[in-house]
């Protein structure tokens, strides 16, 4: 019972995770130059089309945004490597950090709101991007199937192959689709926070996002098993 209990709760808190990305993607796309912090496909479909010559389309903010989420993943595949199954304190540590980065980046950019093509934007870039690696890195040990936090794509291709429409069993629809609703939900708050914000609106929707990360952090590890203390 208390296997299934985490489990519950591990896709609960991985879905609120899914709506965050929503969020930030919202804001990078939007307030940030066209730029994808934790939908990487987004980023290299902009940079082909940009190196092959599309008009006015960002080179730096995708590159910048891919380097930082490989070297985020990278260091929580690193801290993450060692720890037992399940919701460990590392895996507190590296969603917190993710929360943290995204609040103190909140605040920052509502002080300093980022502008296209400045150095101060192409630095929110990176450390957002850092962030949301380190959040794909961590929901991957946590692995809760169908839930990766920052992509749907595959989750989409499950919901429609394994479907009763594709003759089979429709397993995990529910979670599937919520996963997508909650991403497309994130990305419509995002959005509105932009608008309700003005230039603060990065700000803003990162400092959301980033409480929201906290609060998973905070609930993953109080409710974790005290085997993986």
């Amino acid at each position: 019972m208390c296997a299934v209990t985490n489990a519950r709760l591990h896709l609960v808190l991985m879905l609120a995770l899914t709506f965050t990305t929503g969020i930030i993607d919202a804001v990078g796309y939007l307030g940030l130059d066209r730029v994808f912090t934790a939908n990487m496909t987004g980023n290299v479909v902009i940079l082909g089309m940009a190196l092959a010559g599309g008009d006015d389309l960002p080179v730096a903010g995708p590159l910048i945004a891919l380097a930082g989420f490989m070297l985020g993943a990278a260091i929580g595949g690193r801290v993450l490597r060692r720890a037992a199954p399940g919701w460990t304190h590392l895996s507190t540590t590296t969603f917190g950090a993710t929360g943290v980065l995204s609040v103190l980046l909140g605040v920052a950019a509502v002080v300093a709101p980022p502008r296209e093509g400045e150095a101060w934007g192409f630095v929110v870039t990176a450390l957002l991007s850092i962030a949301m690696g380190l959040q794909a890195a961590a929901a991957r040990r946590i692995a809760v199937k169908d839930v990766t936090t920052v992509v749907v794509t595959s989750t989409l291709t499950g919901l429609a192959a394994d479907s009763r429409l594709a003759g089979g069993t429709g397993e995990n629809w529910a979670r599937r689709a919520l996963a997508v609703a909650l991403i497309l939900a994130g990305a419509g708050v995002g959005a509105l926070l932009l608008q309700a914000g003005g230039e603060a609106g990065v700000g803003v929707g990162m400092l959301v996002a980033g409480v929201l990360a906290l609060v998973v952090a905070t609930v993953g590890h109080w409710r974790r098993e005290p085997a993986a203390a």
